[in-house]
């Protein structure tokens, strides 16, 4: 036992943590109350050594209050078992407590002291304090989120050396920087999250001024205007820094060039509203989106930017940014903008940074800048998303550096002339759906790894037949909403349009590699006899055609890889085409036409899985075999037709035994035939198999009756005829 005045001796594994709280209690002038604590050593498998360890004596009910505790430790391998004194609140799984949602008002004093996270988000916590949150440490993550906290003791976390990461979203700790309080040191914390607290410009400074070690950073959805030099200095080493969904409206000069580090930073959603003299050289992700930037240039440099993503959508950008020719940058997002002109003013050799391109407006509007311009070097670009501008026109030059582009979107411009030049050899994806396009150019060679092409809602009319055959690997073809017509058989084989063919029809004969194809709304009228020969469509659709005429072979050739027809909306009073040949069709829509007759299914004959016949005017089913369908068949669809309920028996059979949805199928009506042609309209589902069979019964009865009574009336009116020849030869023959 110590002397009085001395420091007992905790001779275990876990001494040191006993010595560390002893010495604290010494820090404190701890001198009048009793401490106890009890050691359990496993010096065997079977058998446990208790030492009592002594007493002491404390001075303050405070500590008194916090130092009442159970403190065990083990010998061998430093493994110490806690009892807690009252039962907790919080779930305990591998040395992590979850506490969220429990209306916790202060953090439980009777945890674990080794706990690595602590999770106390959504709670009522006002204040965080050194007691009980500083006995804790072993600690390494910390969620004080969604809470009510306005203050935090000073320098609490300065001890804490193992805690990394700390989430106090959406707190008020804005009163905590009105007040002039500061967080103190944050000596190992790389994580911090400090969104919707309503702080302002200059109140980050009170959190972050001693985190040497912060990586990441969490300011957004609050009320920031400006960004100042003293920002981030006291957290140099920050690699990741959020600000989205504030109002700055100011960056002032060198307010990230002291973060070495930083490769991450999110602006998006601000009041920027321009960006004059980049110069973030160690940047690797910067989003400025949904800001009111109108221009954006880089300093002249021949240093190498690092920068590979920059996102400028919906922003007020009037011509393309300005980048140094050192870029590196793969993704660029300029779409939802008011950018009429891709080309980039090209600077003076006068100039000192500024460029002299603010007026762009003005810009636009004067033929001789128009000529002062270069394309932009981006040799590196691999994603370009132009759309939703107002571009009419995308010179042959401005694709000059980008033979790596592999996505690029024009959709949503006014573009009506698209010219691809030799330079885009790898891009996959080309998006030019919903411009005013009239003409397509591209010659042979130019757009040769092309897999994917987006024209849908343009004014196509009169393309060269053989356009789509440039692209040998071209998978996927949406020409929806445009006013083609398709060449035929004889066309597509000779590349060129004979004599008799449609005037600027396109052939789709011979594309190999073409799996998807969209034709729908183009007020087709005709699909030619082998229309698709030696393409191997996945996909097709002719929707939305009205009058469409589908000759009796268009769709030869395609018997083993089509799987999606959609056929609906096109007014068609006949189908010509047996679809139960088609053994790997798995989705056919028929919808809104005027269809009364299907032909027939056989068992096993394809994968059907979805059939839609909704808005038709099918009767009677049966002759279909609809039901041969069911091993595979998820999805049928029924409503809007005039059924006949006895006609479609096989339908109640299908909606008893569920393993068919079919939807609407409250709307899905029939008509049921009552004696003496009285017809009344029923739900399907209504429909009993006994209804019918007595239906029918009566209907026998009737049939059985009319007969009976057209033989008797046979059989008089032939009594009648006899009686009437015997009577006129007797009178005869009594005249004779």
């Amino acid at each position: 036992m110590p002397q009085d005045g001395e420091t007992p001796s905790f001779r275990s594994a876990s001494g040191s943590l006993a010595e560390h709280l002893w010495r604290r209690t010494e820090r404190e002038d701890l001198t009048t109350a009793t401490f106890a604590t009890t050691l359990v050593v496993p010096w065997s498998s079977n058998a446990l050594v208790l030492k009592q360890l002594g007493t002491q004596t404390l001075q303050t009910r405070k500590a008194m209050k916090f130092y009442l505790f159970l403190f065990l430790a083990a010998l061998n391998g430093d493994v110490s078992t806690f009892s807690m004194m009252e039962r907790s609140p919080c779930e305990i799984r591998s040395m992590e407590a979850f506490c969220h949602g429990k209306d916790l008002h202060q953090i439980p004093p009777e945890l674990h002291p080794n706990l690595r996270k602590i999770d106390l988000s959504k709670n009522k916590l006002l204040n965080i304090t050194e007691s009980p949150l500083a006995f804790y440490t072993s600690l390494r993550h910390l969620d004080l989120s969604s809470n009510y906290i306005g203050f935090i003791e000073s320098e609490i976390f300065r001890d804490m050396r193992n805690l990394e990461e700390i989430n106090l979203a959406d707190n008020q700790l804005y009163q905590l920087a009105q007040h002039d309080l500061w967080l103190g040191s944050l000596p190992q914390v790389r994580t911090l999250d400090l969104s919707r607290n309503r702080l302002y410009t200059g109140m980050a400074e009170h959190f972050i001024h001693k985190a040497p070690s912060l990586r990441h950073l969490s300011l957004a959805e609050n009320s920031i205007i400006e960004i100042s030099q003293r920002t981030f200095q006291g957290s140099p080493g920050l690699v990741e820094v959020d600000l989205h969904s504030n109002m700055i409206m100011e960056i002032e000069e060198g307010a990230f060039e002291i973060l070495s580090q930083l490769s991450k930073l999110n602006l998006s959603m601000n009041s920027l509203t321009c960006i004059a003299g980049f110069n973030l050289k160690q940047l690797r992700v910067l989003d400025l989106s949904r800001n009111s930037i109108e221009t954006f240039h880089s300093t002249k440099s021949e240093e190498e930017f690092n920068l590979v993503w920059l996102d400028l959508s919906e922003n007020k950008l009037l011509r393309f940014p300005f980048l140094t020719q050192a870029s590196k940058l793969a993704y660029l997002n300029l779409s939802k903008n008011i950018m009429q002109f891709v080309m980039v003013e090209s600077p003076r050799d006068d100039d000192d940074g500024d460029y002299g391109w603010m007026d762009t407006t003005l810009g636009l509007q004067n033929q001789a800048q128009k000529n002062n311009t270069i394309s932009p070097h981006l040799p590196g670009l691999l994603y370009l998303d132009l759309s939703y501008n107002e571009i009419q026109t995308i010179p042959s030059e401005f694709f000059t550096s980008m033979s790596a582009l592999q996505v690029l979107n024009l959709s949503k411009n006014c573009l009506q002339i698209f010219m691809a030049s030799a330079e885009l050899v790898s891009l996959t994806t080309l998006d030019l759906s919903s411009n005013s396009l009239q003409h397509l150019d591209w010659g042979s060679g130019t757009l040769v790894n092309l897999q994917k092409l987006f024209l849908q809602g343009n004014r196509l009319q009169s393309l060269p037949p053989d356009i789509f055959a440039h692209l040998p690997r071209l998978s996927l073809l949406n020409l929806r909403s445009n006013n083609l017509c398709l060449c035929g058989f004889y066309s597509g084989l000779a590349r060129k349009r004979l004599a008799g063919e449609d005037r600027g029809c396109v052939s789709f004969v011979d594309l190999p590699e073409l799996q998807h194809l969209y034709l729908s709304d183009n007020k087709l009228k005709r699909i030619p006899m082998h229309a698709f020969y030696r393409t191997q469509l996945v996909a097709l659709d002719l929707s939305l055609n009205w009058g469409l005429h589908i000759e009796p072979k268009s769709f030869s050739g395609l018997e083993m890889s089509l799987k999606y027809m959609d056929l609906h909306g096109n007014g068609m009073t006949s189908l010509s085409t047996d679809f139960p040949l088609f053994p790997h069709l798995v989705y056919l829509n028929l919808s809104d036409n005027r269809l009364s007759w299907l032909p027939a299914w056989s068992e096993n004959c394809c994968a059907l899985e979805v059939l839609d016949l909704q808005n038709n005017s099918f009767s009677d089913l049966k002759g279909s075999k609809i039901p041969t369908l069911e091993k595979n068949l998820r999805n049928l669809y029924l409503a809007g037709n005039p059924l006949s309920c006895c006609g479609n028996i096989w339908l109640s059979q299908m909606i008893h035994r569920a393993t068919v949805e079919i939807p609407n199928l409250d709307l899905t009506k029939c008509q049921y035939a009552k004696s003496f042609g009285y017809e009344e309209e029923m739900a399907v589902r209504d429909i009993r198999p006994e209804d019918c069979e007595k239906e029918d019964l009566k209907k026998m009865s009737v049939l059985i009756l009319v007969a009976a009574v057209l033989a008797l009336s046979l059989v008089v009116v032939g009594v009648g005829v006899f009686c009437c020849y015997r009577r006129h030869m007797f009178g005869r023959h009594f005249k004779a």
